[in-house]
């Protein structure tokens, strides 16, 4: 393993100047942990021995032992910020990742749920009366009718939570604020109610049962139970949320430009993918409503 303290140094880098969410910088250091493992990395000494014959070697190791492509260039993700970190700080003379390369991987499209799949009362019944099933069902609610990250949902304060719109910090520390209807304000409200004669003086929005901030792992849990039960989705996880919320959008007239700043891209070409998912469904309306949509069996098409 290298030394400590460049791993801890690196740790608070992400956490601080980056400010990943805590699940993001833990696989960050797991591939690290790989990688060091995989070089025999003991020392800077070694680290500094690292060049780009060393990383393509491990790039062949992870794909021989079927790691997919998609994997193999989220752990190259790593390597680049980390060795950019070691020469941005002095650490190495060189950065052995400027000539490495990933390989080519599919682009795999977001999955969402159906609209006729989130629809509020199903919900409402699948949660209880009390102070926990409020405040699970209006974290679905979140998710779906604002797009919000996992960890920007867990941060929120009660002072990012108004009666017209929800001030987000997303990535890179940018600031948005995203708009809220009036029904969805309504119970933002009630839930404010139940949370006050609780917890008065807890600032973080979203809080357990005991008034603690909430962590990942526990919204994660929740919100596939709820996902489970009304889809037949593989992946059922807060994201999948947000790919709907996108979907959704963009299926009911949405502008892009909109869409982005909504999400909090950095560019447009993150939020063209749900273009892909929006066609379909675009396609679809137009097989079943145009009259020479339908195939037929004989000449191809339906007069």
């Amino acid at each position: 393993m290298a030394p400590f303290f460049v791993f801890n140094d690196f740790e608070s880098y992400l956490v601080s100047e980056k400010r990943f969410s805590e699940h993001t910088v833990t696989a960050y250091l797991k591939d690290l942990e790989q990688f060091t493992s995989f070089a025999l990395i003991d020392s800077m000494e070694s680290i500094n021995e690292v060049n780009h014959q060393l990383v393509r070697g491990w790039i062949v190791h992870l794909i021989d032992h079927k790691t997919t492509n998609r994997s193999v260039n989220r752990k190259l993700s790593t390597l680049r910020t980390f060795f950019k970190w070691l020469v941005k700080n002095g650490m190495i003379e060189s950065d052995p990742m400027l000539k490495v390369k990933g390989p080519k991987s599919e682009k795999k499209l977001p999955s969402f749920a159906k609209e006729s799949e989130m629809n509020s009362s199903v919900a409402k019944d699948f949660f209880s009366d009390d102070f926990d099933g409020i405040r699970d069902l209006l974290m679905v609610e979140m998710f779906y009718q604002t797009g919000i990250r996992l960890s920007e949902l867990i941060n929120l304060k009660d002072g990012d939570v108004t009666r017209s719109s929800i001030k987000v910090l997303g990535k890179r520390n940018k600031e948005r604020i995203i708009p809220i209807s009036d029904s969805f304000s309504r119970n933002i409200e009630s839930f404010r109610s139940h949370k006050m004669k609780l917890f008065p003086n807890e600032s973080h929005f979203f809080v357990s049962n005991k008034g603690n901030k909430l962590y990942p792992k526990f919204v994660y849990r929740k919100i596939n139970s709820y996902l489970g039960s009304v889809t037949n989705l593989d992946i059922k996880s807060p994201h999948v949320l947000r790919h709907t919320f996108a979907t959704h959008m963009l299926n009911n007239g949405a502008g892009l430009e909109v869409l982005k700043d909504i999400l909090g891209h950095a560019s447009l070409s993150a939020t063209q993918v749900y273009t892909h998912n929006s066609f379909a469904q675009l396609n679809n309306i137009y097989s079943q409503a145009h009259p020479r949509g339908h195939k037929n069996k004989e000449d191809g098409y339906q007069d």
